[in-house]
């Protein structure tokens, strides 16, 4: 079976080893982004599935725009694909470019269809607090993820699981729902998408890595978790990154972790009713601060100061003497 694979970021990569290592399928042609000025220096930098295609010494196509570049367009149809296979590649396909594989193109997406249609499923599942999602695999239409279904993946979503892990996990389940689904191809039935059950997963603007106190613990901790590392807050005047998190809520109390559970009959017993949504209502020792919300507290695990590498929230209490009433945001 000859195959062009789409793709971009390291969410793709496992899904393109499979394939490489395969001897039913003969990859014979990668298409990713453009390479992106990264880091003080602005250098040009190759997207990981580049990285990988190099590596096996793959031709590559990096369109700006693939539906306004008709010499990229022209160079797949000469190589006569059977199918094309997309994975978080980052563009649209005209319906000329989904014309041209012999088989249709296939599409490995990071929810469980039609739910978190979009750029971001696996952020916006989190910060929606779901406690299950999954992978799909289905027949790609001119639409946004459309598309009839063939295969699904399944999977529970733990309270402490954050975008970063979520991905890891699904990026590998992804490549093996994409072997299982061109094995047996010609045996699967197509399901049609139910539109209006439809969610959205639109990308991520930068506004929504700001953290707002007078929302609630539980939603901030999503919010943490979901875009994780890039939620952002003041501290001193000076912008500080929460990394991770823990709601300290009695609602969740099965889901933390055993030494934040000893912490709840504590929170139970504190005067939070002048407390400003941003203050530092108590010092856990050796866990970090907790952080009065607009509704419950939330336990600071992980942060990152300007210019600084990543820390516990205990060494940022160490470091810069942290007292309660002080205000963040």
């Amino acid at each position: 079976m000859r195959i062009v694979f789409f793709g971009t970021p390291q969410f793709a990569i496992p899904t393109l080893e499979k394939l490489l290592a395969n001897p039913q399928f003969q990859v014979v042609g990668v298409v990713t982004q453009p390479d992106k000025k990264r880091g003080r220096g602005s250098q040009l930098v190759p997207s990981p599935i580049k990285e990988l295609a190099t590596a096996h010494q793959l031709p590559i196509w990096q369109p700006a725009r693939i539906k306004k570049d008709p010499e990229t367009i022209e160079a797949l149809r000469d190589l006569a694909a059977d199918i094309f296979v997309v994975v978080a590649y980052g563009q649209i396909l005209s319906q000329e470019i989904l014309d041209l594989p012999k088989m249709g193109c296939i599409n490995v997406h990071g929810s469980l269809l039609p739910q978190y249609r979009g750029a971001a499923p696996i952020q916006r599942c989190l910060t929606d607090g779901v406690t299950r999602t999954g992978i799909t695999t289905m027949l790609m239409d001119a639409g946004m993820d459309t598309g009839a279904m063939l295969l699904k993946y399944e999977t529970p979503v733990s309270l402490m699981e954050n975008a970063d892990r979520l991905a890891a996990k699904l990026a590998i389940e992804g490549a093996n729902l994409l072997i299982d689904t061109l094995v047996d191809l010609d045996r699967i039935i197509p399901t049609p998408q139910e539109h209006t059950a439809a969610t959205a997963a639109p990308p991520i603007q930068k506004p929504e890595y700001i953290i707002d106190w007078t929302r609630s613990s539980i939603s901030l901790h999503h919010q943490v978790r979901g875009f994780y590392p890039n939620c952002v807050t003041t501290f001193r005047t000076q912008p500080l990154k929460i990394i991770a998190t823990v709601p300290l809520v009695a609602e969740f109390q099965a889901d933390l972790p055993p030494e934040i559970q000893k912490l709840l009959p504590e929170m139970a017993t504190l005067d939070l009713s002048n407390s400003l949504p941003g203050t530092v209502v108590k010092i856990a020792k050796g866990l970090g601060p907790i952080i009065q919300t607009g509704s419950g507290c939330l336990l600071l695990r992980e942060v990152q100061l300007a210019g600084k590498r990543p820390q516990s929230g205990a060494d940022l209490v160490n470091g810069t003497r942290l007292t309660t009433g002080e205000l963040f945001g």
